[in-house]
Parts: structure tokens; sequence; C-alpha cells
């Protein structure tokens, strides 16, 4: 599976627009998923009611791209059940994927 990973420094991403760029980025390549650092997503990302997460999770399933999300959130998590629940249900599928770092990454694509 051809990999895009979104630079670890940089802008967060705070917008849809901002996501769409990045998934322009991706634009006629063979990349079937993208990993996001969690430190580059705005933290609207991760409270739930903004609606932001969604947003993001469908502009990557419009254009047929799985999103990983790499980084440490268990802070977020534990402020809420809702994004605990989330979590829980993405990581079961294939379409949005929520990993605390490139190994786990690679357990999971190996798996």
């Amino acid at each position: 599976m051809k990999i895009f990973t979104y630079p670890s420094d940089g802008p967060v991403l705070s917008t849809v627009p901002a996501v769409i760029d990045l998934i322009g980025e991706t634009y006629g390549t063979e990349v079937e998923a993208v990993v996001i650092p969690a430190d580059r997503l705005a933290d609207d990302f991760f409270v739930l009611r903004t609606g932001f997460a969604g947003e993001v999770t469908q502009k990557f399933v419009n254009y047929r791209l799985r999103l990983v999300i790499v980084g440490d959130i268990a802070a977020q998590v534990a402020r809420s059940d809702a994004l605990r629940d989330f979590v829980t249900e993405a990581n079961r599928g294939r379409q949005l994927w929520f990993v605390a770092d490139e190994a786990e990454l690679d357990r999971r694509l190996a798996g």
C-alpha cells in the first residue's frame, strides 16, 4: 500500500479547505492512505461536537483514501467518552485508524 505521510512540522490543519489541499497533494498518485501526526490536527478535531472530525473523515471517504492519525491522543480520549467510542469504532474498520506510532501502523497493515 502506498502511503503519504504528512510532515510532523508545520501549521495545524484547522479547516476543511486545508484538508482538501492536503488530499490534493495525493491526487493523481497511487496513494491509498494518508498518515497525519495527531499534533498537526486542530484541537477541534478531537472535540466531536464541533463536527470537524466528521467533515475531515468524510472528505477522505469521498476521495477513497484511508486516513491514519498517528500519535498519543490519550489526554483527549480521557476527556471525552464520545471520542473514546469514536476511536474504538474507527479502529475496527479500515477507513480511519488511530495509532500510537509508526510501529503500530506497521503491525496493523501487516495483520
